[in-house]
C-alpha cells in the first residue's frame, strides 16, 4: 500500500511540471505580443499615422524645402477651395518657394489628434517659432493602404494666404525676395498702385515684408502665419528714400531759384511768388528775384502716391520804380513770403514725376 502512494506522487509531479511550462509559455507569449503591440503603436505613432504625416510636412517647412512641401498629398489649393474658406480665388504663388523661408520652425510635437466627421482626423501641432510656442491644427485623411502602411493626405489645404498692401510702391520685399506687383496681380500690368496683393503662404511661416527700392522704403512689417485657409494682413506705407528726397529738394530748389528766380518780371509765369506795383518798373531796368528760404519739402501719403505737404519759403525782389505823378525813381527791396504744394508719382518705369503747383518737373 505504501508502494503505491509513492509511484502515484511522481506521476503527478511531470504533469504540474508540462502545466507550469504551458502556463510559462502562455505569459511569455503575451509578454511578447505585448511588446509587438506597443512597438507597432510606437511606430504608428512615429512613423505611419496622421501626426506623423503631419509632422513630416512642418519639418520639411522647416528645413526649408518648399519644392518637397508642395509635393505632401493635399497640399494643393485651387480657386474653389480657397472661396469656400472665403479668400480671394486668385492668390499667387511667389511666396511658394524655399527662398521666402525663414526657417525658424523648431521643437515640433504632436499634442492630440481627434476624429472629426467623415473620417477626419483633426491633428494639433506645437512648434517654437519667432520666438514664441504656437499650435497648428492640420485636418488629415487616410487614403488608402501601401502594404501595411496607411496613406495620408490633407483634407484640408494646410496654406493660407496673405494679403499684401503695399502702399507708395510697385515692388515690395518678402523675407528678401523682391516682388513686383505687376508681377504677381491678377490683373498683370493693368494692376493698380493701391492694390492689395493676395498670396499663397505656407502654415507655419514668418513673413517679413519690407520695401527697400532706390526711391522708396518702409521697414518690415512682420506676419506670423499659424492658421491654414485663413487670411492674415500686411500693411506696409513705403516713403520717399533719404536719396529720392535728396532729388525732390534739389529739383525744388532749382525751379525756384533758376526757373523761378531767372524771369525779371514782377509777376513770374507759373511760380508761387510775385510782386504788384502801383507804379511803373523804371526805364531801362528790371526786378531781381532771389530765393533767401527755401521751403522744407515733406512728403505725406495722398492716393496713390505722395503729395508735398504745404511749405513755406521766402522770396527776394529788387526793383527800381519810378512814379506815376511826379516820375521820380525810387528803390524796393522786400522779401515776398510764398508757399509751395505739389505732388508726386512714380512712374511705371521706376521714374518719378514731380509736380508743384502748375509746373510739371521732371
Amino acid at each position: 500500500m505504501q508502494q503505491a502512494d509513492v509511484s502515484s506522487s511522481r506521476v503527478g509531479e511531470p504533469r504540474r511540471s508540462r502545466a507550469l511550462e504551458v502556463v510559462g509559455f502562455i505569459v511569455i507569449g503575451a509578454l511578447l505580443l505585448g511588446a509587438i503591440a506597443a512597438a507597432l503603436a510606437s511606430l504608428y505613432r512615429q512613423y505611419w499615422g496622421p501626426s506623423a504625416f503631419a509632422e513630416r510636412y512642418v519639418q520639411l517647412i522647416a528645413d526649408g524645402r518648399a519644392a518637397d512641401a508642395l509635393t505632401v498629398s493635399g497640399v494643393g489649393v485651387d480657386s474653389e477651395e480657397l472661396e469656400a474658406a472665403g479668400l480671394p480665388g486668385f492668390a499667387h504663388d511667389a511666396l511658394l518657394r524655399s527662398s521666402t523661408l525663414s526657417n525658424d520652425v523648431t521643437d515640433i510635437r504632436s499634442v492630440s489628434e481627434r476624429a472629426a466627421d467623415d473620417g477626419i482626423i483633426d491633428v494639433t501641432l506645437e512648434y517654437r517659432m519667432d520666438g514664441g510656442t504656437h499650435e497648428t491644427t492640420f485636418r488629415v485623411a487616410q487614403t488608402g493602404w501601401s502594404g501595411l502602411v496607411p496613406t495620408w493626405q490633407f483634407a484640408e489645404s494646410p496654406l493660407a494666404v496673405i494679403d499684401v498692401d503695399a502702399h507708395g510702391s510697385w515692388r515690395f520685399q518678402v523675407n528678401g525676395f523682391e516682388l513686383d506687383k505687376r508681377q504677381v496681380s491678377p490683373a498683370g500690368l493693368g494692376a493698380e498702385p493701391d492694390d492689395t496683393i493676395a498670396m499663397l503662404a505656407f502654415a507655419p511661416g514668418t513673413y517679413a515684408i519690407a520695401v527697400d527700392t532706390a526711391t522708396t522704403e518702409a521697414d518690415a512689417v512682420n506676419v506670423t502665419v499659424t492658421e491654414p485657409l485663413t487670411p492674415e494682413e500686411a500693411a506696409v506705407e513705403a516713403a520717399p528714400s533719404d536719396e529720392f528726397q535728396d532729388v525732390i529738394d534739389e529739383k525744388a530748389e532749382s525751379w525756384l531759384s533758376e526757373a523761378c528766380g531767372s524771369r525779371n518780371v514782377l509777376l513770374p509765369e507759373d511760380c508761387p511768388y510775385g510782386y504788384r506795383l502801383d507804379n511803373l518798373v523804371a526805364p531801362g531796368t528790371q526786378p531781381e528775384w532771389t530765393i533767401v528760404e527755401y521751403p522744407e519739402i515733406d512728403l505725406v501719403p495722398d492716393g496713390d502716391w505722395w503729395s508735398i505737404r504745404p511749405a513755406d519759403g521766402v522770396a527776394h525782389i529788387e526793383v527800381d520804380v519810378q512814379s506815376y505823378v511826379d516820375g521820380s525813381i525810387s528803390h524796393i527791396s522786400e522779401d515776398v513770403p510764398f508757399q509751395i504744394d505739389g505732388t508726386v508719382d512714380l512712374l511705371e518705369d521706376g521714374s518719378a514725376r514731380i509736380q508743384i503747383g502748375a509746373p510739371l518737373l521732371r
